[in-house]
């Protein structure tokens, strides 16, 4: 029987400006560090840096929260950066042969990254020559002069031009071609070879007329540019991979392919032909990689810097990447994990004729190392961004709120203690203001990792800062002090190897990944769950101990007969009294058995419980008592493929063909059936109906899930809640749990009062059980107050830091499969209303939160709303408990599968998502609780620039990120789902066509006369007819 309902006529212009207030998207800033980085910059006058990466993106750093952000127009990589110090613009190098103006320009107060101006330099694939000077070629060096008025370009074909600034006009009567500079080179050094490629041009620190240029083969000419007269020639016999001015400019430093660096005299002009006055190979005498770069910095206090990369023996350390830290006698080789890209030094207060260098930053692929030159050994500077948030692989995430003051700074004193031999030298990249307002609420990042580590991050403000990290692999037999001890060489070992950086992708055992995160804020209790099975309940202390961790085994299958775990085995803990530092502490280590991933977890530190769950069923654990409350096996008959774990390979051929071949049947069979329908459908449109009478759109239609398919067991989601469960005159504490066959389990627990924690023991009561028809994924479950709100968390209420849940209105039950969203009544668990996800917009459900957002133009406004992200990468906001759609917005693409799966949401309307192994893309989803860059550059330009237009063609957006309302984002960003749709939830008939309702309800708690009486009210309200919703 088809149904009807009138649709309501207009829209209401007071919901859409409610909405409007409230709802707004954006993506706001990135987190962490930015993904294959190619090229480095920095600005002495401004103190800021730029990275480039192989995207094509531009991104600038300044102090703490001062971030600029540009995109190159083209996909290519960014080869080199430089800036015009103190003049706010930047010229990158692509590999397509092509140099770009980037400018920092004002616009409401705020500075912002743009592209003025871009050159094609002829030599690119595909360009066109015509509107290219002839004989230009591939550039491999570009030096802005001291003046900001020209830039020189190096060539591969031995050329140097020069380019006006900022304009990017080719200065032609200024070229210098090579047959130029071999005029002034002696016959018997020319010996009918060219010159090679420009390897490196420097500009005289004293006289800006001068210029150094290196070139591939050796040679290295100081050049006058007004007089077009080589002054001196140097007369390198190795291949030139770089060159430096010592301050004065009476010595030059040159480095070679050979793993060596020589030192020059720059003498009077009587001698035009130099010869070196020093030639070294550090690492020698055996052969050495080349020196790809070399600086050298005059110190005030003593012998000067000279730092290189690169030059390390051949065949024992070829594969290390170093860059090395000269000073007299005193040497330091940094070790990295990755390779080097580029560094720089950053002058202190500089003295005249001295650059006295405060500190040295080196960008490597994967972090960015500061060291403080300043303070014996050369300790490292911490960075407050930039941090490698994938130094081991990110394996899960979660968001804690409003952290109170006292746990905030426990956990800072807890960080700064795990590194003592840090530096605390101020960070020295510090230019700009950040005029962003300070952060009304402290925000915590909490990462799990693949090596069992879970770090902290400050997530309040622009910049993620790291405050302290947490392992535990140190309470398992592992091989993890075997690294150690490679890692502490000895004493005189040569090359002096020095460990940096934190980036280390290696897992000693794969077992120890972290796979859930639970935070209790009120009072520092903390849940690690890993991949074998391992439950860790831990607490915060301030002060080192050593003790032994109390273990607990939990047995899920509850000997079960037929099954047989073929994974992996389970962690050994360490036996006896373990050293803790300050910081999370363990106290007891519960191990699931079989030692399958941990799927779920939650915790209620009020009650001293934790529950937890894999594939094989869920626990309930008592932590104050140390023993197990609850276990529940959820296996069906045939999951096979749950016994084999994550790890394992072995996997039955036989099944999964025989899998394969049954839904290509079912396929068939329900494509016959759809045809049939849709014929059916066909005729009955064409049959004229009432004019103001109008269908529901046609749903799509959901096939069941067979219920013996395979990891039906796996528990998606658990949850404590203090409601209605035996019936509705009494409350108390419950527990639910949801699996992957759209099973429901709800216990009724008995905790005893805090005064009897250690006379009694919990008790857990299976109370219903409730059985989804199309077996969709429970992925979420809630339960919501008499107003329909969230109900607090543990300590918000005694704590008086939210209000006390209507207890008197009836509770209801939130529950959010993959395929729909549905609100019950309880105790009855009756259907109350729903929204039918899948069948009406063809996507699935992968996150769900309930998120509180906050009116734009009234903070005391708030809205509890349901935020979902479907597998399309699309975010959905419905009302709570009404269900009706109110926005809906692009922000993952649909491809990105790790990125939707790593997405996270803030209580508050935000969320993170990785983009990269090493990047979080942070959003919002409130028109009011927005984290985004906001500061300025202060430049003095040499030149008035008010004629700079900006490029036709050129990328204008100076920011990557979406603006919040932009029409081209989200075209239809109300249209939807809006509250007078056919979607609506509140007006559509509770049928049961392609729904995925309850199949089953078991009520193990209410009195026989109690399910006689709710069965015949089910019946009586299936015999009602379903006619026409008239309002």
């Amino acid at each position: 029987m088809m149904k009807f309902r009138f649709r309501r006529q207009g829209a209401d212009p007071h919901r859409d400006r409610i909405r409007h207030d409230l709802f707004a998207f954006s993506k706001t800033v990135e987190h962490g560090f930015p993904s294959q980085p190619s090229a480095l910059a920095y600005d002495p006058v401004l103190r800021v840096m730029a990275i480039g990466t192989k995207a094509g993106a531009v991104k600038l750093y300044g102090a703490p929260g001062v971030e600029l952000t540009g995109l190159h127009k083209e996909t290519a990589t960014v080869t080199q950066l430089h800036f015009l110090p103190g003049q706010g613009w930047l010229l990158s190098l692509l590999d397509d042969n092509t140099l770009h103006l980037w400018e920092v320009c004002q616009k409401d107060g705020c500075s912002h990254l743009e592209e003025t101006r871009s050159f094609g330099l002829p030599g690119r694939p595909g360009s066109d020559s015509t509107n290219c000077s002839p004989g230009i070629t591939r550039v491999t060096v570009v030096l802005p002069m001291s003046s900001c008025a020209v830039a020189c370009l190096g060539t591969e074909g031995g050329a140097v031009y020069f380019l006006a600034l900022p304009t990017l006009v080719l200065l032609e009567d200024k070229t210098l071609f090579p047959d130029e500079i071999l005029q002034s080179v002696p016959d018997e050094y020319r010996c009918g070879k060219a010159l090679g490629p420009v390897e490196s041009i420097q500009e005289h620190p004293r006289d800006s007329s001068r210029l150094l240029i290196g070139y591939s083969r050796g040679l290295v000419v100081l050049w006058e540019q007004s007089t077009r007269v080589v002054q001196h020639l140097f007369l390198g016999n190795q291949q030139l991979e770089s060159l430096a001015w010592e301050q004065s400019g009476k010595s030059i430093v040159s480095s070679h392919s050979d793993g060596g660096y020589m030192v020059w005299a720059v003498s009077g002009a009587g001698q035009k032909t130099q010869q070196p006055v020093m030639s070294t190979i550090p690492y020698g005498p055996f052969p050495c990689k080349a020196i790809s770069k070399i600086l050298w910095r005059t110190c005030e206090s003593g012998n000067p810097f000279i730092i290189f990369s690169g030059g390390m023996p051949r065949a024992s350390y070829g594969d290390r990447h170093c860059v090395s830290v000269l000073q007299g006698q005193t040497l330091a080789t940094l070790d990295f994990t990755s390779r080097v890209i580029d560094f720089f030094t950053q002058p202190s207060i500089p003295s005249p004729g001295f650059e006295n260098p405060r500190a040295l930053v080196v960008l490597v692929e994967e972090e960015l190392v500061a060291i403080d030159l300043q303070t014996p050994g050369w300790p490292t500077i911490p960075a407050p961004y930039l941090a490698p948030l994938h130094s081991s692989a990110i394996t899960c995430s979660c968001h804690v709120s409003n952290v109170p003051l006292k746990l905030w700074e426990r956990i800072i004193s807890a960080g700064e203690q795990q590194s003592p031999r840090l530096s605390s030298a101020a960070w020295p990249i510090d230019g700009g203001k950040n005029l962003a307002q300070e952060p009304t609420q402290r925000g915590l990042l909490l990462t799990g990792h693949e090596d069992g580590t879970v770090r902290f991050w400050d997530a309040s403000g622009v910049s993620l800062k790291p405050l302290y990290k947490l392992g535990t692999a140190g309470i398992f037999q592992t091989d993890c002090e075997h690294n150690d001890s490679l890692n502490q060489a000895g004493e005189e070992e040569w090359p002096p190897f020095r460990k940096v950086g934190c980036f280390d992708p290696y897992s000693d055992d794969p077992r120890l990944g972290v796979q859930k995160i639970a935070l209790c804020k009120y009072t520092a209790k903390m849940v690690v769950a890993g991949t074998a099975g391992q439950v860790l309940v831990m607490e915060l202390s301030d002060e080192k101990s050593e003790h032994a961790v109390s273990v607990a085994t939990v047995d899920l299958l509850q000997d079960r007969e037929g099954f047989t775990w073929k994974g992996h085995d389970r962690l050994a803990p360490r036996n006896g009294p373990l050293p803790f530092a300050p910081g999370f502490q363990p106290s007891v280590l519960v191990q699931c058995v079989p030692p399958a991933a941990v799927t779920a977890v939650t915790l209620h530190s009020e009650w001293n419980l934790v529950a937890f769950g894999t594939s094989h069923g869920f626990g309930l654990f008592d932590y104050y008592r140390r023993n197990p409350v609850l276990a529940r096996c959820t296996l069906h008959p045939n999951d096979s493929l749950a016994m084999e774990g994550p790890l394992s390979r072995v996997k039955s051929l036989k099944k999964s063909l025989r899998q394969s071949f049954r839904r290509i049947r079912k396929s068939r069979v329900s494509g016959k059936k759809r045809l049939n329908a849709s014929k059916a459908n066909a005729q009955l449109a064409e049959q004229a109906g009432p004019p103001e009478v109008e269908m529901t759109p046609v749903q799509r239609r959901i096939e069941p899930r067979s219920a013996d398919d395979s990891l039906s067991g796996v528990v998606r989601c658990l949850y404590f809640a203090d409601t209605f469960l035996r019936d509705a005159a009494h409350h108390g504490p419950t527990m639910w749990a949801g699996t992957n066959s759209g099973s429901v389990f709800a216990y009724a627990l008995e905790v005893p009062s805090q005064e009897k924690f250690s006379e009694r023991a919990v008790e857990a009561v299976l109370g219903k059980e409730i059985q989804l028809m199309h077996r969709a994924p429970v992925v979420a479950i809630a339960v919501l107050d008499g107003r329909g709100n969230p109900l607090p968390e543990p300590y918000e209420v005694s704590r008086d830091l939210a209000k006390a849940p209507d207890m008197q209105g009836s509770h209801s039950m939130l529950i959010s499969s993959e395929e729909q969203f549905k609100v019950f009544t309880l105790p009855k668990v009756s259907a109350k209303t729903k929204f039918k996800l899948t069948a009406h917009e063809g996507c699935r459900v992968r996150k769900v939160a309930l998120v509180s957002l906050a009116s734009a133009s009234s903070e005391e406004r708030l809205e509890n709303c349901l935020a979902c992200l479907t597998n399309l990468g699309d975010i959905h906001i419905f009302t709570v408990p009404s269900l009706r759609p109110q926005v809906h917005y692009g922000c993952i693409r649909k491809e990105d599968i790790s990125g939707i799966a790593s997405c996270v949401f803030t209580k508050h309307g935000q969320g993170f998502y990785l983009i990269s192994p090493s990047e979080f893309e942070r959003f919002s989803l409130s028109a009011r609780n927005v984290t985004e860059p906001l500061c300025r550059l202060e430049v003095a330009r040499l030149q008035d620039t008010s004629w700079l237009a900006p490029c036709p063609g050129c990328p204008q957006a100076s920011h990557p990120h979406v603006t919040p309302g932009s029409p081209e984002e989200h075209p239809s960003a109300f249209s939807p789902s809006s509250i007078d749709s056919p979607n609506s939830s509140m007006e559509n008939p509770l049928d049961t066509t392609g729904d995925i309702t309850v199949e089953e309800v078991k009520d193990f708690l209410a009195s026989s006369e109690e399910v006689e009486r709710n069965l015949r009210n089910a019946s009586e309200d299936e015999a009602r007819p379903t006619g026409i919703l008239i309002k």
